[in-house]
């Protein structure tokens, strides 16, 4: 049985993850599955660079297959504390086939991110995001994901930036986003109105370049410096050449590569 994922998610009983995330972003939230997806490609150029950036790049170009990807997921409360490690199995090179698998510490995640060329680890944090949302303040989940996508939608500036990988500089982008600024409906969630969204998007160097994706509440009076609550999904590194799932009755077992495993960061 696949699991949900953990958190305050999984003590709301959340939804499993599924590809209607993605199409509520690049789409307008008012068709299901694929068609919706279908209908907003017509509609590719008029995305906004951010949601581009976030969505429709191609961010496991050079991965190999049998590659695992590994993040440290943080969670400051309230309600909770949590640290977990989420890790993202890149099953097809590329994940040319939409058939990654992710894991966190409830096991199995379903994350559909078919005709997505971007890196899953983005939904799953999202996906996580808002059924968080949705249980602290009493809404819906849908009107949390359009205020994200509008977010997103709007052209919020894409700055560059220099991280530190191991010593080593690299190239990345930066997106920041405050979705319930301006809200009509923010006297529903007064605590939540200030909440800070910043995504850190690598070059190539980084394997399925998604360097850092980080949520902040300010604390009173829109102090950051003293966060109610902080999110963070982070890369720590890369295990190459794994061995592939067990092998279908009356199939060989799969030969372990002699690189396995073998970490990068």
């Amino acid at each position: 049985m696949t699991r949900r994922t953990g958190c305050v998610a999984r003590a709301a009983g959340c939804r499993p993850l599924a590809f209607a995330w993605a199409v509520a972003f690049v789409a307008a939230l008012v068709l299901p599955g694929s068609a919706a997806w279908a209908a907003s490609t017509t509609a590719g150029s008029d995305l906004a660079p951010a949601e581009k950036l976030l969505f429709m790049t191609t961010h496991m170009s050079g991965v190999e297959a049998q590659t695992e990807l590994d993040y440290a997921f943080n969670l400051s409360g309230p309600p909770a504390k949590i640290n977990d490690t989420v890790r993202v199995l890149v099953t097809s090179a590329a994940n040319a086939k939409s058939d990654a698998h992710i894991t966190d510490r409830s096991g199995n995640v379903e994350v559909s991110g078919e005709g997505l060329p971007c890196n899953p680890v983005i939904l799953y944090f999202l996906e996580h995001d808002i059924a968080e949302m949705e249980q602290l303040t009493g809404g819906q989940r849908r009107y949390f994901q359009r205020r994200v996508r509008l977010a997103l939608a709007a052209g919020p500036p894409i700055t560059p930036v220099v991280m530190d990988v191991g010593g080593k500089p690299v190239k990345a982008q930066k997106i920041v986003i405050q979705p319930y600024l301006d809200d009509p409906n923010a006297a529903r969630f007064a605590q939540y109105v200030g909440k800070r969204y910043t995504f850190i998007i690598a070059d190539e160097a980084v394997p399925g370049r998604v360097m850092s994706i980080h949520t902040e509440v300010p604390g009173a009076n829109n102090d950051f410096a003293h966060p109610l609550q902080t999110e963070t999904l982070s890369f720590t590194g890369a295990l190459h050449s794994l061995v592939p799932p067990p092998a279908k009755p009356g199939q060989p077992a799969p030969v372990k590569s002699p690189q396995a495993p073998r970490a990068s960061r």
